[in-house]
């Protein structure tokens, strides 16, 4: 089993003295109950595929590059090389990415930089800020954030997988950079904390079965002043437009509303949001998300009509992304 002190070693010796300080132990013992129940089946997997990631002496570590680049002192050998595939791909599948680990480029599902150059324009300025990423997965936008110098970047997400990819990277970029996975759910994380200068959530609204209260609990995370990015599935429609599904969206079966940007907008309203504004809005491409060698299994071109891709393989209107930045009022 893999030690929570030796994960989250630096993270709990910052709690006490953070914003979070009242709820140190909550966390981490939330935190030790999660892994200990995971401790079977795949996660023992996991674990050995990072124990064979080999010893690499680092150059530079790049976290602004559309791949999160890390750059060795000198060349590989070729054992070097086998065991860091060999490693990487024992943490497959890899959706949020690029990144490009010593010279191994890890081509993942989703191109999450297209996404972070979309949105990074309109954000308040990152550095110094305390982040908090709601559903955060491999922890690709957590490396673009620390990039833009933030005091400390916290994920929430309860894939254990996701947390061991970004450990995969923190241990060639640095164990004490302040970065984490916290393999919880929102409603696992304490509440009305008011600690967050910026918090993210892209592409969960859609997955929760009440909204509102998601979309509440991002409210109480944040400072008075702070600032929500949203980014979510929408469709075109007045501010009285929700579809909901009867069964699967783009073969997903855990999606549960997907209102029109007005619908969003006044539901933001009316949780107190003030200057609620639209960043950006487009549909998610087959360049954007696909399959590939890092992430074998079916993608977005499975899940559209072969016939019409403007509709989901159900009927309904093809993925429509919307990004969404709202503060809590001071």
């Amino acid at each position: 089993m893999i030690k929570t002190t030796t994960l989250f070693n630096d993270f709990f010796s910052w709690l006490p003295n953070s914003p979070l300080a009242a709820w140190t132990e909550k966390i981490q013992q939330t935190v030790h109950d999660t892994l200990e129940k995971n401790v079977h089946g795949e996660m023992k997997i996991w674990c050995k595929a990072l124990e064979i990631l080999p010893e690499i002496v680092v150059k530079a570590v790049h976290l602004n590059n559309h791949a999160l680049t890390l750059a060795a002192k000198q060349p590989l050998s070729q054992q070097q090389q086998q065991a860091l595939k060999t490693g990487l791909k024992g943490l497959c599948p890899w959706r949020k990415g690029p990144f490009d680990f010593f010279g191994e480029y890890i081509d993942t599902e989703w191109r999450s930089d297209w996404k972070w150059q979309r949105i990074f324009p309109y954000l308040q300025p990152l550095k110094n800020r305390l982040i908090l990423d709601v559903g955060c997965g491999s922890g690709y936008h957590l490396w673009r954030m620390l990039g833009q110098h933030a005091r400390r970047v916290t994920g929430i997400d309860p894939s254990v997988l996701f947390m061991l990819q970004l450990q995969a990277f923190k241990r060639y970029a640095g164990y004490h950079l302040p970065i984490d996975i916290l393999p919880l759910r929102m409603e696992d994380f304490p509440q009305k904390t008011a600690a967050f200068d910026t918090v993210f959530s892209m592409g969960v609204l859609y997955h929760r079965k009440s909204p509102l209260d998601h979309l509440s609990a991002l409210y109480h995370a944040l400072r008075p002043g702070g600032e929500l990015v949203l980014e979510t599935l929408v469709v075109h429609g007045n501010e009285k437009t929700v579809l909901i599904p009867e069964n699967r969206y783009a073969q997903m079966n855990n999606v549960w509303f997907l209102p029109s940007t007005d619908h969003l907008l006044l539901w933001l309203k009316r949780l107190n949001f003030t200057n609620s504004r639209v960043v950006n809005l487009n549909y998610t491409s087959t360049e954007e998300q696909r399959s590939t060698q890092w992430m074998q299994r079916q993608s977005l071109k499975n899940f559209l009509d072969p016939q019409d891709k403007t509709k989901t393989i159900e009927g309904y209107p093809a993925p429509l992304r919307v990004t969404i930045l709202a503060n809590r009022p001071f």
